[in-house]
């Protein structure tokens, strides 16, 4: 089901919430202090799941990466000094990024591929916005929250193209949904100008992340990894929640449910296996090609079900928890254990020329990327079902960190991070 918005582009449109069943939204509304923090961790006898549906016809604010309750629960945990929470705060205040004395340096044009590339000025920036922005949520320290809101406004008032080759789709949708999470974080703080920054979502970045779903570059529409279509989904989706906007938000829940592309949950888990030991496991799209980039497919689409279920939307379960499987897949494998693969075949090119995988990819095997903790938290703690690999994983890479912390170039700032300060339950 879709729902035309006829206010999509002014970022204003509100209706009234008709939903009557009881959801994580109504479960947090009902809830105050820690005692909200207490009900989103609760297991899954406790939870009733929300259903994938269309567009909340009222939004949840703030309801991206981060919700009320998360953001309360690690405010709480860490002032009681209790770990793993403060482990995790404590990885956040020794990264450079989280320093009130950052310096944004906005950009009117980003490049991002071919000549005169000057991308990483911006995922630099954004990364600053988003941890000074955890650290006044968290702590309540004014000078950050003027940081990120000194960062988030500069580049609002310059900001008019994100260009390049191909990767220009990349970075359209990477750093798109990454600075609409910043900016979710801070909407309602003094000084912040949500309206030109929401203007600057909808002009610079959701064109670019719309023409790449529907057009894929005017090539085959498997020639790209899962990992551009998540990516771009992120961002419609962020953006819609940004702005209320509920044709944008269905947009991207669309996509991910049936899309044509390698970023819908069928495409991006194209074969199940069961191992020996009865686990369920889904083979990523990307397995054959290397370990990496699988791993960012996991916090890839992690962002993508977080955003949602911070709406009240399970995508998380959908299609019988088939992400769930895929993550077990991807960790067991990461972790060193040989895991099943099925031949996969797919067309590149504008031609669609067949290429094939015949075994997985051991390229960049068990790479640390801070995407496990949100997995690990919501599958075994909210949900209360056994992920023994996504556990094993997020345990060997724990405290989280994020930009900053997994080197200078793009692979380590492709996920915001911080899990384990976030979602620990």
């Amino acid at each position: 089901m879709s729902r035309e918005n006829p206010h999509q582009h002014s970022c204003t449109h509100q209706v009234h919430d008709t939903r009557t069943e009881l959801s994580r939204r109504g479960l947090l509304r009902s809830a105050g202090g820690l005692t909200a923090a207490l009900v989103v961790g609760a297991s899954a006898a406790a939870l009733t799941a929300p259903s994938a549906e269309a567009a909340p016809a009222a939004f949840t604010h703030p309801g991206m990466l981060h919700a009320y309750g998360e953001l309360n629960r690690a405010k709480v945990r860490v002032a009681a000094g209790n770990d793993p929470w403060l482990a995790g705060w404590h990885r956040l205040t020794a990264n450079s990024h989280s320093a009130s004395t950052w310096t944004p340096r906005p950009q009117a044009t980003i490049i991002r591929g071919g000549t005169g590339e000057n991308y990483g000025i911006l995922y630099n920036d954004i990364h600053a916005a988003y941890q000074n922005a955890l650290r006044w949520k968290v702590a309540g320290t004014t000078a950050n929250g003027d940081t990120a809101v000194a960062i988030l406004n500069a580049w609002s008032s310059t900001l008019t193209s994100v260009t390049g080759n191909a990767d220009r789709f990349l970075a359209a949708g990477i750093y798109g949904y990454q600075f609409a999470n910043a900016a979710e974080l801070m909407r309602g703080y003094s000084g912040f100008d949500l309206d030109r920054f929401r203007t600057m979502m909808l002009d610079v970045f959701y064109p670019l992340n719309n023409q790449f779903l529907t057009g894929h570059n005017d090539a085959c529409i498997t020639n790209y990894w899962a990992n551009w279509d998540l990516c771009n989904m992120n961002s419609i989706l962020a953006i819609g929640i940004l702005c209320d906007d509920a044709a944008k938000y269905d947009q991207a829940v669309g996509y991910f449910r049936s899309g044509a592309g390698n970023g819908s949950i069928t495409h991006a888990v194209p074969y199940l296996h069961t191992d020996s030991a009865g686990y369920a496991l889904g083979q990523w799209q990307e397995s054959g090609r290397d370990q990496g980039h699988t791993m960012m497919g996991m916090g890839q689409m992690g962002a993508f079900c977080e955003m949602a279920w911070s709406q009240g939307d399970d995508l998380y379960g959908y299609d019988s928890n088939r992400f769930m499987k895929a993550a077990q897949y991807v960790a067991k494998y990461n972790l060193g254990n040989d895991v099943p693969f099925s031949t996969y075949t797919w067309g590149t090119g504008q031609s669609c020329s067949r290429q094939s995988h015949t075994v997985i990819s051991s390229a960049s095997r068990g790479q640390v990327r801070p995407v496990w903790d949100l997995l690990y938290h919501h599958y075994a703690k909210r949900r209360g079902l056994s992920v023994p690999y996504i556990q094993a994983m997020a345990e060997s890479v724990r405290p989280e960190g994020g930009g900053g912390d997994y080197g200078t170039t793009s692979g380590g700032f492709d996920q915001l991070g911080f899990g384990t300060l976030m979602y620990a339950k």
